[in-house]
């Protein structure tokens, strides 16, 4: 059997906010069952135990919700001690968590720090931008809470990056953006998502203002490489990564979906964070092996689905960068990506650029 990700929602999609742009709403809104409520310790024990049954490589629990700080430290404390108990065979065993930071304390900030988390962030640029669209459930701003959360991994030593989402509104001023945040050295921007019947928004991100981000992110990231404060993000690393050779980590360049084992509070498992639907589930932790869930038809179909191209795709130039990108950007109906000119935008300026910094960081071994 191969190594494992399991992403585990253990609140479901409760949250202390109420941001705007929320896939993860959208999606619940859409099940029979919106909200699975806290994952009990039956669930757990099921989940931790059959992954190290399935495994045969490292394991990944990364925890996402709504926001899974609101499970509290005693959730965190009785998964670790389950994974010692059930982790026999001694496999290389990681854990990441995506918190919103605002309901971060001591005591979880010292958890994670003590067992190597890496804490994601969402922080969107300075306050006049996160604000905007990432409220609490009152409809006041939570930048100075998510300031105060990372103050706290800081203080206790955690490992974290930053992720921020690129909306119409944030992307045209990606400067500001990126000035708030390449501080902390350690970025992600992911485009907003649209709903999955894809009806816009006033937030919603066009395709050629993503596009001229994509080239300011990539000239800021080039820039900082060549000096005393290299800027490392997410995409740009993987680009350089398949430049030099190697496939992306990033399941969104890949160019085929694979199945990731998505784990709800109640024990439903699905194939995808984006997918986490009715018609997408692949059975529950406590009812069934994640070697059968993985052979179970919903899981050949969504492979089957998720590895689809346009025929636009078939003879692009830069498919081997994109693979296409990522099924959610091609609904409804999976069509074709909403961002591909976009990326067309960006590599017909960058990839020189792009090939040029490839060799450079061959050079310096530093990706």
């Amino acid at each position: 059997m191969p190594p494992i990700h399991i992403m585990v929602k253990p609140v479901s999609g409760s949250c202390n906010l109420r941001c705007r742009y929320c896939f993860y709403a959208d999606e619940t809104s859409r099940r029979a069952e919106p909200c699975r409520g806290v994952m009990g310790e039956e669930t757990v024990r099921a989940l931790i135990r059959k992954a190290f049954f399935y495994a045969d490589g490292a394991v990944t629990f990364s925890f996402q919700g709504g926001e899974p700080t609101l499970a509290g430290a005693g959730f965190y404390r009785s998964f670790l001690a389950e994974v010692g108990r059930s982790n026999t065979r001694g496999l290389p065993v990681a854990f990441a968590l995506q918190t919103n930071a605002t309901a971060l304390t001591d005591e979880l900030c010292e958890l994670f720090s003590q067992n190597g988390f890496l804490v994601g962030v969402s922080l969107d640029g300075p306050k006049e931008i996160h604000d905007a669209l990432r409220a609490d459930a009152g409809g006041a701003g939570s930048y100075d809470a998510v300031r105060r959360g990372i103050a706290l991994l800081r203080r206790h030593r955690a490992d974290f990056n930053l992720l921020c989402v690129l909306t119409e509104g944030s992307a045209a001023r990606i400067g500001e953006v990126w000035e708030e945040l390449a501080p902390f050295g350690h970025l992600q921007f992911i485009p907003c998502l649209d709903a999955l019947d894809g009806k816009e928004t006033a937030f919603s991100l066009r395709a050629e203002t993503y596009g001229r981000a994509l080239v300011e992110i990539f000239d800021r990231y080039r820039a900082a490489f060549f000096s005393s404060a290299p800027v490392r993000e997410r995409r740009m690393d993987n680009y350089l990564s398949i430049l030099l050779g190697y496939p992306p980590e990033h399941c969104g360049m890949s160019g085929r979906c694979g199945v990731y084992f998505l784990c709800e509070a109640d024990g439903s498992v699905y194939p995808c964070d984006f997918y986490a639907l009715d018609e997408w589930k692949l059975g529950n932790v406590c009812e069934s092996s994640f070697a059968r869930m993985a052979a179970s038809p919903a899981a050949k179909r969504f492979a089957e689905e998720g590895s689809r191209r346009p025929e636009r795709c078939r003879d692009c130039r830069y498919l081997f960068l994109c693979g296409g990108g990522c099924r959610r950007d091609r609904e409804p109906g999976l069509t074709e990506n909403r961002f591909c000119e976009s990326y067309r935008f960006f590599f017909d300026r960058r990839l020189g650029e792009l090939r040029a910094l490839a060799e450079a960081v061959k050079k310096q071994n530093r990706l």
